[in-house]
């Protein structure tokens, strides 16, 4: 998920006039999910985030003694993701500001409050 999405995001988003835009980025996530699915499903239930985690816990389809070795997986496997999107960010020599990231105020692309999110 965060190779799939994150690195168009970061990367190919932002390029003036020839970047994917939002809907490039919302396309990339989905393609990312859709993929694991698909080629990891069977396996390993495509447990991607906490999540899907806990919704499979609450519909019954795992036990609670298996939570928590998967969100330490899960998020161990995002950080190691994120170390090699930074790699590939960092290899033009150029800084990162921000490495994409979003919140609200003067941080959110629409300038939408803390309140505006938590209704959301």
């Amino acid at each position: 998920m965060v190779l799939g999405g994150c690195v168009n995001a970061v990367l190919a988003a932002g390029f003036q006039g020839v970047g994917i835009g939002l809907v490039g980025v919302s396309f990339a996530f989905g393609l990312s999910v859709l993929s694991i699915a698909y080629s990891l499903g069977y396996i390993s239930g495509a447990h991607l985030n906490p999540a899907v985690t806990i919704g499979l816990w609450a519909g019954e389809r795992m036990q609670a003694k298996d939570i928590l070795p998967y969100i330490i997986f899960q998020v161990l496997g995002a950080v190691a993701a994120a170390g090699v999107l930074y790699i590939i960010v960092t290899g033009n020599g150029s800084e990162i500001v921000g490495f994409a990231a979003n919140g609200y105020g003067e941080h959110s692309p629409g300038g939408y409050s803390m309140t505006g999110a938590i209704v959301t």
